[in-house]
């Protein structure tokens, strides 16, 4: 990657397989009236970087590893569904706060890298399920999806493309609470 060449970057966590495959289960029954997000896009995102120098893509993946090692077992459940202008979410809650602490962390550490300005109001775990022109004003049952626990995180290049956003991991980290972590 050249030091001028620019990259649209995010760090998110990783769903487990089985949870990808029940929310995609989900958005097919119970969603309409928009694009879902396909199952390999869907993740929790941690901090959103925009446009970045692609030379910077090493010490945020370090920032991420270093962040991720430490984190507690994170543990969500579907807490309800929400609709901003443009897409429909997902909110959990965050058994423990050990996934706030992770957000917390990894945002001081690409604050200080000078790559990250964090946003004023809390981090709110959350996956982007839907994509619209305009609101369908869903009022879906909630997935049953159990207990997320995910292992691992990323940081992602985002392409926007006419069908919709593409993600490819750059960078990835297991998290400091399941095997190979810490």
């Amino acid at each position: 990657m050249e030091g001028r060449d620019r990259r649209r970057l995010f760090c998110a966590l990783l769903l487990p397989p089985e949870a990808v495959r029940r929310c995609a289960a989900w958005q097919a029954a119970e969603l309409a009236g928009g694009r879902p997000v396909p199952p390999e896009q869907l993740h929790v995102t941690l901090a959103f970087l925009g446009s970045r120098p692609a030379a910077e893509v090493p010490a945020i993946g370090e920032a991420l590893r270093r962040a991720a090692a430490a984190a507690g077992p994170l543990r969500f459940r579907p807490l309800g569904y929400r609709e901003t202008r443009s897409g429909g979410m997902l909110t959990f809650s965050d058994r423990g706060g050990n996934g706030a602490a992770l957000a917390g962390a990894l945002g001081g550490a690409l604050e200080a890298l000078g790559v990250y300005e964090p946003e004023a109001r809390p981090w709110l775990p959350h996956l982007t399920v839907l994509r619209f022109r305009q609101r369908p004003r869903l009022r879906p049952t909630l997935p049953e999806l159990g207990e997320l626990a995910p292992s691992d995180a990323a940081v992602f290049m985002s392409t926007l493309r006419p069908g919709g956003a593409r993600y490819e991991a750059l960078e990835t980290a297991r998290l400091g609470a399941f095997p190979g972590g810490r």
